[in-house]
């Protein structure tokens, strides 16, 4: 299972995300992932650096660190952009770029707003969400996609063609079937253990049930972790993010309840493993040595 770090993109010093990745290289992390919003959910008076521009500047920093984006909105950026932008970051990073593309909820209808953007119904979401991964894939292939419902047709061909693996983030049923479908592997963010387990099932029953194997859209994990050494030093993390008003649930424990997570992960089939470090900043280094030493 590789070892994947979600990096600040929610900041005005390019330092901030750039340093994270220096720290997740060095720490060896196989790649670092970066979100896509115009502005952090619910705060619209903050900055947020574009992830693709970040990453490509990142990709040419750490030449042997892998680049993702988990996720971009299908709606947002046209899908031959989208393909476009991946197949670039994708021959930059020296084929080590991942593309995931989610259909987005209510807390990003603001930014939707913003950017003078429709934000339809979540059955419209859904279905361009499945028409754009199939779109992309057929671009990344150097196939034309004829077009469907929301996504117009699409000739191509991309050059430098570029062919990053294609991840559906979404934990709801509906997205993990569009995943077996239509993407290479799927992401589910946040999930506790038994959650992930029961939507790996459903994965690769949904995959058989497509004529598609189950390793042929393997499982992902990401979120928002906060690890403490002890019980102690996690109740005081706990303590200093409740007091901070910090809204995201992470998922929490110490290094050996980290450790009997990774190995659930493991045993569900996931290929990655995304964390978000909540916490100091030597969470990263003190996450990675973790799952090392199993």
């Amino acid at each position: 299972m590789k070892l994947g770090v979600a990096i600040p993109t929610f900041s005005a010093q390019v330092s901030t995300p750039i340093e994270a990745a220096r720290r997740a290289a060095d720490a060896g992390a196989d790649a670092v992932f970066a979100v896509d919003h115009l502005f952090p959910p619910g705060m619209p008076e903050r900055p947020s650096f574009e992830p693709f521009s970040l990453l490509s500047t990142i990709a040419a920093a750490e030449p042997n660190l892998g680049v993702g984006v988990l996720v971009t909105r299908a709606g947002v950026r046209p899908p031959g952009l989208i393909a476009k932008q991946a197949a670039s970051l994708h021959d930059l990073s020296g084929g080590r770029a991942v593309l995931g593309i989610g259909m987005g909820d209510a807390l990003v209808r603001a930014e939707h707003d913003t950017l003078g953007l429709p934000f339809p119904a979540a059955d419209v979401r859904l279905t361009r969400l499945e028409e754009t991964a199939t779109a992309i894939r057929a671009l990344f292939a150097g196939r034309m996609w004829p077009g469907g419902d929301h996504v117009p047709p699409l000739r191509g061909p991309l050059l430098p063609p570029g062919n990053p693996p294609v991840w559906l983030g979404g934990i709801g049923e509906r997205v993990v079937r569009a995943a077996a479908r239509a993407a290479d592997a799927w992401n589910g963010w946040g999930l506790d253990a038994d959650g992930f387990d029961e939507r790996v099932r459903l994965l690769h029953a949904a995959a058989e049930q497509e004529g598609r194997d189950a390793g042929d859209v393997p499982p992902t994990w990401g979120g928002i972790v906060l690890v403490g050494r002890d019980r102690g030093e996690l109740a005081r993390l706990e303590g200093e993010r409740a007091a901070r008003g910090v809204a995201w649930n992470p998922w929490r424990g110490t290094l050996e309840d980290l450790r009997v997570f990774a190995a659930r992960l493991r045993a569900a089939g996931a290929t990655w493993m995304v964390v978000m470090p909540a916490g100091p900043e030597d969470r990263v280094e003190l996450i990675a040595r973790t799952l090392r030493a199993g």
